[in-house]
């Protein structure tokens, strides 16, 4: 008998080509859309419901059952709650991977298995690959969509249990393969933002949530430069939406006071005090197997940069990285992922950095 996949359906052109290549293969395959957010749009209709029409009709397309489960408790209890928490701390939090590990990977793949999966099956852009008899996570083949800095936390446990069926392939592949089978996601819009909120003004969406009060923007040396809205607003590196105007260089986030509801700026993207030689981590997940120490490998500190070179030492319950060159805009809450050539390692989660200490 055909092995049972349950495809992850967001209702975008990713998982609907998904769910297209594992019929082909001989799947029997089942469309799964995950609810995880309440909201309507300026109509009152429901956005969720509309996603979910599109998942409805792809799966009718390539004749696939389709279903509907909410997880929105879940979402808010596991995921959105702990993502306020850290902006009341004055961190940056990246809550599309504690909604990987504890939604998706977690309550949305226990829910594929009550379907009679044999392997969940997801739109992102990496692949799984069995080395020494574990399964590991490596890149997607395409460099600008890859996905696997938001995925370090799952298991390889997990792994044996999940298929990344466009992994393999570039962006502009997955839209020509929906277009050549009238799927009506082949030119819809990517889904950017936090996961399953999507992309919007995020001061209004974080006002709702966060009692914020404007305060200084200081230079390191004690002078005003202007009033900030409210520190949570503000990530390390940030240089738009400061509002300081003057001669010269522009002006840049390098540090925040949450206690004191300060943030600090410094003039120029070369300035010493945006840069760090070392970072601390915490919160530490491995993909497949803890690896021998020190470690020389290459890291991510948010998604979309570039590989920097790197050297990992364990110190106690955390991590210590020695960047081979300063790195620039680490920031706090953000997470700190490790690779080897295509291979991610695992991660954790950065808490410190020594950045120079505030005049």
């Amino acid at each position: 008998m055909a092995k049972t996949v349950v495809v992850g359906m967001s209702g975008g052109v990713d998982s609907s080509v998904s769910a297209l290549l594992l019929k082909q293969q001989g799947y029997n395959v089942i469309g799964l859309f995950m609810k995880n957010w309440e909201e309507t749009d300026n109509r009152g209709v429901c956005k969720a419901s509309l996603e979910y029409e599109d998942v409805v009709k792809v799966c009718n397309k390539i004749d696939i059952p389709c279903y509907s489960v909410e997880f929105t408790k879940e979402y808010q209890d596991l995921v959105f709650k702990h993502f306020l928490e850290e902006y009341k701390k004055g961190f940056t939090p990246n809550p599309d991977i504690l909604c990987n590990r504890e939604i998706k990977f977690h309550h949305f793949l226990n829910k594929a298995l009550e379907y009679g999966a044999d392997y969940l099956a997801t739109g992102h852009y990496c692949q799984n690959i069995l080395i020494h008899g574990k399964q590991h996570l490596v890149r997607g083949k395409d460099p600008g969509k890859d996905q696997s800095y938001f995925l370090y936390t799952i298991k390889d446990k997990i792994l044996e249990k999940v298929l990344f069926p466009i992994g393999h392939l570039e962006k502009s592949e997955v839209r020509k393969i929906a277009k050549e089978h009238n799927l009506v996601t082949h030119n819809k819009k990517d889904s950017t933002g936090i996961c399953f909120i999507g992309k919007r003004d995020f001061k209004p969406f974080l006002s709702q949530y966060l009692a914020t009060k404007p305060g200084p923007f200081m230079t390191l040396d004690g002078k005003q430069m202007g009033t900030h809205d409210g520190v949570a607003f503000y990530t390390i590196g940030q240089r738009k939406g400061l509002m300081i105007g003057g001669q010269g260089e522009p002006w840049y986030v390098a540090k925040k006071d949450p206690e004191k509801n300060i943030v600090y700026v410094v003039q120029g993207d070369k300035h010493p005090a945006l840069f760090t030689n070392e970072l601390i981590a915490s919160d530490i997940s491995w993909v497949a197997s803890t690896p021998s120490f020190p470690l020389k490998c290459t890291i991510k500190t948010r998604y979309r940069q570039t590989d920097t070179p790197c050297t990992v030492y364990k110190d106690g319950d955390k991590l210590r990285v020695e960047f081979e060159k300063p790195e620039k805009a680490v920031t706090v809450g953000q997470s700190a992922v490790f690779y080897q050539d295509n291979v991610c390692l695992g991660g954790a989660i950065i808490c410190n950095t020594n950045q120079p200490a505030v005049l």
